[in-house]
């Protein structure tokens, strides 16, 4: 792929934060950029298009792929962007309200990665961008399923990595930490997390922790710029961290520290203890 042209980009989850920050550089820097959204039509989007997606049907995800390739003939970078965020006790969360977010965050991945080969791999060309988190690589307190989909995403990147190179297409990972967007206002909280909970206290303090440090985070934009990066360099690598220097740091303790003393680091800052 040829950096001085414009690309066709396909994002998932671009009604905002990460995804519509992605578009609005994307698209200002002269690539053709399709963003999805459950409901496009409550969207604004300037410079580039919205196409109806909801990841988790595979019929919706098809008509979406075949809209832009019909658009377009091609679709040469997809930044799979989609998912949210669940709160809770593992003890609390249902059974139903984890298959619903792994549903979203991770198969909705695979269900869009389904759509696009064969047309990469009949052209031999693609780049296959997976938006994860730095809580893919530390287990969080309370975001037990967060941090779940997010550590599959990481195994299923590296795999596919692997299986689609012989075609000449990559896929990688982009890892962010706290970032600024409305995931903070639009978590889900696990619905037996409130008052009868055992958990309540600890959760209600780490929670305010999790807010304050999102609302504190970076700007959606760094990630952006990360991602037209990866698009506009060479062969890329597994994985790119994007955030502040103590999370990134904070990941790479994990592999150096004791794990006890980093578990309990790492508790201390979500203000939970041992008892």
């Amino acid at each position: 792929m040829d950096a001085s042209q414009g690309r066709v980009v396909l994002i998932t989850g671009a009604s905002s934060g990460i995804g519509r920050a992605c578009a609005e550089l994307l698209s200002a820097r002269g690539h053709i950029v399709y963003g999805t959204s459950r409901r496009p039509g409550a969207v604004e989007a300037r410079g580039w298009r919205l196409v109806e997606m909801d990841v988790t049907r595979d019929d919706s995800v098809q008509r979406a792929v075949d809209e832009v390739l019909t658009r377009e003939g091609r679709i040469d970078v997809v930044v799979n962007n989609a998912g949210y965020a669940l709160a809770g006790a593992l003890e609390d969360i249902s059974v139903e309200e984890a298959s619903g977010l792994l549903d979203t965050n991770l198969l909705g991945v695979l269900r869009v990665c389904k759509a696009v080969l064969p047309s990469m791999r009949e052209r031999r060309a693609g780049l296959l961008i997976h938006i994860s988190s730095l809580g893919g690589m530390v287990g969080l307190p309370f975001q037990s399923f967060y941090s779940a989909s997010k550590f599959a995403l990481e195994g299923l990147t590296e795999s596919l990595r692997q299986e689609v190179a012989p075609f000449g297409i990559q896929a990688t990972l982009v890892q962010p930490g706290d970032v600024r967007t409305r995931l903070t206002e639009n978590r889900v909280k696990a619905q037996r997390s409130g008052p009868g909970s055992a958990y309540q206290a600890p959760f209600e303090t780490a929670l305010r922790t999790i807010e304050n440090d999102e609302r504190n985070g970076v700007p959606a934009e760094d990630v952006a710029r990360t991602v037209l990066e990866l698009m506009e360099g060479g062969p890329v690598r597994v994985r790119y961290a994007v955030g502040k220097l103590a999370q990134r740091a904070a990941v790479l303790a994990k592999w150096v520290l004791p794990s006890r003393t980093f578990e309990q680091i790492v508790m201390s800052l979500y203000g939970l203890s041992r008892g």
